[in-house]
């Protein structure tokens, strides 16, 4: 099939979608897409609004969408209604919930702590309200595969400096020190973790009550794991600087909120979260360059490695820090070359 043709006839799929959806009529208008292979429409028409999700199988798969923003909902919180799907297409018609993302209205001046105060509300409430029996549909965020996503530093981001795969013996010896490290550390029971919880996700309802004013996207991915790696990719966004006194004000506000005992441990965990998941995304961003020729997220490895220097500040992350000071030279830590200067 050419690829005339096949975007001919994903075309005609999402008109008759559309159709019998009841929103023949709208006009569509693109929106910003993310780092997978969705793209999304707004729909205008008389009457209101809807976003299109165009996910097409077998990239992306629209089921774990569509169920996450159902246990969200039931449980009390902001995610889109599903106005419409259809799964073997990858197409989902969606409730609009607005533009106004905390990412745009922090650039736009507004206050920061009102923000952030919402967003750690909603984790704490995460944390409180999901059930066991909820958790029990989630796919496990455990030690095995939070060891597993660690290789993508060895995966893609050495071998986007290297030019080359990394030994065996090498990348052996870098997950064989994280299963160490993530065993040892203080996880604490799972909750519900949405893993993409940051400010370019998290949408601004100020009519609505409660938690309920931090609207949801990008929740496809949730998993039940541990509750400190959603308040790290809130505070450690690798997009944006967060201020030191306010990630810290949000970090005692999750502590006090929810009530953490053993506040040691917690930190324990929240380090060796922060350095695995910031290393994960140094190999994200990577991966996303070299394989999918999308160079605008090499611009944030700066920050991302900045982070990693300061999670390695824990006592407990000195294996992690022993095989980078190793394998990754200083003038390493950054955004390698570019697929298209490679």
């Amino acid at each position: 099939m050419s690829a005339s043709s096949g975007a001919g006839e994903r075309a005609a799929a999402i008109a008759a979608f559309l159709a019998r959806a009841g929103w023949a009529d709208a006009e569509p208008r693109p929106l910003a897409g993310d780092a997978s292979f969705r793209r999304y429409l707004r729909l205008s028409r008389a009457g209101g609004t809807a976003i299109l999700m165009d996910a097409p199988p077998p990239m992306e798969d629209v089921r774990p969408f569509v169920r996450i923003a159902g246990l969200l909902r039931r449980l009390g919180l902001t995610a889109p209604r599903i106005l419409a799907h259809a799964p073997r297409r990858g197409l989902v018609l969606e409730e609009d919930i607005g533009d106004d993302t905390f990412a745009a209205l922090l650039d736009r001046g507004s206050d920061p702590e009102t923000l952030f105060a919402a967003a750690v509300d909603v984790l704490i409430h995460l944390r409180q309200r999901t059930t066991a029996k909820q958790l029990a549909t989630l796919p496990a965020f455990d030690v095995p595969r939070l060891v597993e996503e660690a290789a993508l530093l060895t995966d893609w981001f050495l071998p986007a400096w290297t030019g080359s795969a990394t030994a065996p013996e090498l990348r052996a010896d870098y997950l064989a020190r994280w299963t160490a490290v993530l065993g040892r550390a203080p996880l604490g029971p799972p909750t519900l973790v949405l893993r993409d919880y940051f400010a370019s996700n998290l949408i601004w309802l100020p009519d609505r009550d409660g938690v309920r004013r931090c609207g949801l996207l990008d929740f496809q991915d949730a998993v039940a794991g541990p509750a400190a790696y959603d308040l790290v990719s809130l505070l450690e966004d690798v997009r944006r600087d967060i201020p030191e006194e306010l990630g810290a004000l949000m970090y005692q506000r999750y502590l006090d909120r929810a009530g953490i005992d053993d506040r040691d441990g917690f930190a324990h965990a929240y380090a060796v979260l922060g350095a695995q998941r910031n290393l994960r995304i140094a190999g994200v961003f990577a991966r996303l360059d070299r394989r999918d020729g999308k160079a605008h997220y090499l611009p944030f490895m700066d920050r991302v490695w900045a982070l990693v220097d300061h999670d390695l500040r824990h006592p407990a992350l000195v294996p992690i820090r022993e095989w980078l000071d190793r394998h990754v030279p200083a003038a390493w830590r950054g955004r390698p070359p570019s697929r298209a200067a490679a």
